[in-house]
């Protein structure tokens, strides 16, 4: 059935198909409701009329959609329409881990570990809730855009009760990463998810499957018989501690592997840390053998015992004399033993009471030389995560340690060992929800503090994370403080209204609205200097706050006076005349005229006749603003024309 084009639930309108599986078609939707893109995983029509199909199709929904965790693709509904029975979920934008593996071949180390935690991280929180995944391999691990591996398809995932995880007896999912006792047929736990993890980030570093067939029952086979060829001798750039973790993941015995993921968690972690390190235990199954006295040994005793009294009844019989003697001398020993026997049980029974020995910030091997010449004795009853003490070294003990107190010479103490600080990876949270993002974070189980500060944005929507003080990627410590930059919505106010207000009445009202001020100036002589002509946002509208309002306030020049002075001489290029005897000739006067020119009027300031030679001729004008001044001799303008701002200054020279 195609359902491309249809609306399920009046709700999800299906947009394409992105997906198919064994049991399921899987299309990319867009709910009408919460406006968002979705998956619609759809069971295929030849299993809805199976009723064994659809209830485990409705197990893979009650358990999954229990299952809250950043590694895990989120369900959001579930239901089934005209026979349609589907499953809403998070539509990951990104490959799946089989792709990438496909494109790129084996994949850098650390970058695996980083997904291995992450995968782990997923299946520590199913476990937590008693779901197994079952099918754990790359095809079922989507790693989004931002490096974030996220685990789908619980669809053979079931709840662990009384009855086997085989029910049904059906064998589902792939072999290629089937643990051994999957491929049996027998009970599976949490631990074959663990084998199927180990076989994943042995594709992940090698590129390839640690068994391989023509036939799935000889992979099966294979999974049950073989001891897979190490990694590391397929690729010499494993570390060595990364590749002791795939092995123990990979036991057959699962007695052998990993207890459970939140083991295979730490040292995932620590190999990112200490990659050749040799930290990684292996499982001691083995049990001590006690050696039990058989009936025929028993008897043997029985009949060494007659013998040695019968020779000593043969003795007393050949030497009767030597039996009193003998016997005084028994007695005698008998009562020295006696009395030091009572001694020692008397002081047996006496306990003394000594001091307190303090035992915290001590190794095993410290306490041990403590201990030596003492009737104490002591437990590690656990190891704990600890900022402060070493590790190996005791955080606490029971008995405290008291100073001046004391406790029976016997006594047995109770310690608790440090694991030294918890590292843990940082992940990639910018662009996720901030509530995404806290999981993500807590989900590290590292006591990390989260500080959120907020940022106005208009480019991001509210609540989703812009920036992050430590860097995907990075190590740190537990108990940290991690301080995330959250997107804010900005806060709107309405433009008020200040035309005809005076200027600084204006600038208040709008900066009170939390608005910026730009002011323009501009000459209306119909109304009064300095209140407001124009604002450049209409009254009323909303506006983010912090934006920019231009008002227009009106400006009249005022009248200035001022002073030009005329270089008559200067400008007619005077010089002296002669007559025939020598002397100078009088020159004839010029007339000389000034005009000025304000806000578009022109008027003569000064027009009389002067001496050519004179140098210094002074003219009083007034106007407005920037002025334009012309000179003429005799008619004719003397040079050109002068612009003078008398709002700057009030004296002119021209020459």
């Amino acid at each position: 059935m195609d359902l491309v084009g249809k609306l399920i639930a009046n709700r999800y309108e299906i947009i394409e198909k992105i997906g198919k599986g064994g049991m399921a078609t899987v299309y990319k939707a867009k709910c009408h409701v919460l406006n968002r893109y979705v998956a619609v995983k759809v069971l295929k029509d030849e299993y809805t009329t199976d009723a064994e199909f659809i209830r485990r199709f409705n197990a893979e929904a009650q358990a999954a959609a229990a299952l809250a965790h950043a590694n895990i693709v989120s369900i959001y509904d579930v239901g089934h329409e005209d026979n349609v029975y589907y499953i809403v979920m998070e539509l990951i934008q990104g490959k799946t881990l089989k792709q990438i593996i496909n494109e790129d071949g084996s994949l850098p180390w650390k970058w695996s570990v980083n997904i291995a935690i992450q995968i782990a991280s997923a299946l520590e929180a199913a476990h937590r809730n008693n779901i197994v995944h079952r099918d754990i391999k790359p095809h079922n691990i989507i790693i989004t855009e931002e490096g974030l591996a996220k685990v789908t398809d619980f669809g053979i995932a079931k709840a662990v009760s009384n009855s086997t995880i085989t029910a049904f007896g059906t064998t589902i999912g792939s072999v290629h990463y089937f643990s051994p006792e999957h491929a049996k047929g027998g009970f599976t736990d949490a631990k074959s998810d663990l084998y199927s993890l180990g076989v994943v980030m042995y594709e992940m570093l090698t590129g390839r499957v640690p068994f391989d067939a023509d036939t799935p029952v000889s992979i099966a086979l294979k999974h049950m018989q073989e001891k897979p060829v190490e990694p590391i001798k397929l690729n010499p750039s494993i570390p060595f501690a990364v590749n002791q973790i795939i092995m123990k993941a990979m036991q057959k015995d699962p007695s052998l592997r990993y207890t459970s993921a939140t083991e295979m968690i730490k040292d995932l972690s620590v190999s990112l840390k200490r990659p050749e390190g040799n930290f990684v235990e292996e499982v001691d199954v083995t049990a001590r053998t006690q050696v039990i006295q058989t009936v025929h040994e028993e008897s043997n005793n029985k009949n060494e015992n007659k013998k040695k009294k019968g020779k000593i009844k043969k003795y007393f019989e050949k030497h009767p004399k030597a039996k009193i003697p003998i016997i005084i001398i028994s007695c005698i020993i008998l009562f020295f033993v006696t009395i030091f026997a009572t001694k020692a049980l008397m002081d047996i029974g006496t306990v003394k009471d000594v001091p307190i020995p303090e035992l915290t910030g001590k190794t095993e091997e410290e306490i041990k030389e403590l201990f030596k010449n003492t009737k104490f004795t002591y437990e590690i009853t656990g190891e704990e995560y600890n900022g402060e003490i070493e590790v190996g070294k005791v955080i606490t003990q029971n008995p405290k340690y008291r100073k001046n107190y004391t406790i029976k010479e016997n006594s047995k103490f109770e310690i608790v060992i440090s694991k030294g600080k918890k590292i843990v990876i940082m992940p990639k949270v910018e662009g996720e929800k901030i509530e995404e993002a806290r999981k993500m974070i807590e989900s590290l189980e590292a006591n990390l503090n989260i500080e959120v500060v907020e940022e106005e944005s208009t480019k991001v929507e509210p609540g989703i994370v812009l920036k992050q003080s430590i860097e995907k990627d990075k190590e740190i410590e537990a108990g940290t403080t991690i301080t995330l930059t959250v997107s804010k919505a900005k806060e709107q106010v309405s433009v008020p209204y200040v035309i005809g207000k005076a200027e600084e009445t204006a600038k208040k009202e709008l900066t009170d609205a939390k608005l910026k001020v730009e002011v323009v100036y501009e000459e209306d002589t119909t109304k009064d200097a300095g209140i407001v002509l124009k604002q450049s946002i209409d009254v009323g509208k909303a506006v983010d706050e912090g934006t920019s309002i231009t008002i227009t306030v009106n400006k009249i020049a005022e009248i200035k006076s001022g002073t030009v002075t005329v270089n008559v001489k200067s400008i007619t290029n005077y010089k002296p005349e002669k007559d025939e005897e020598g002397n100078e000739i009088e020159p004839k006067d010029v007339k000389l005229k000034v005009t000025v020119t304000s806000q578009g009027t022109t008027e003569t300031a000064y027009e009389q006749s002067v001496k050519p030679t004179n140098e210094a001729v002074a003219v009083k004008i007034s106007g407005k603003g920037t002025v334009t001044i012309k000179v003429y001799i005799d008619g004719v303008l003397g040079g050109r024309e002068y612009q003078l701002n008398l709002n700057n200054s009030t004296t002119l020279t021209v020459e």
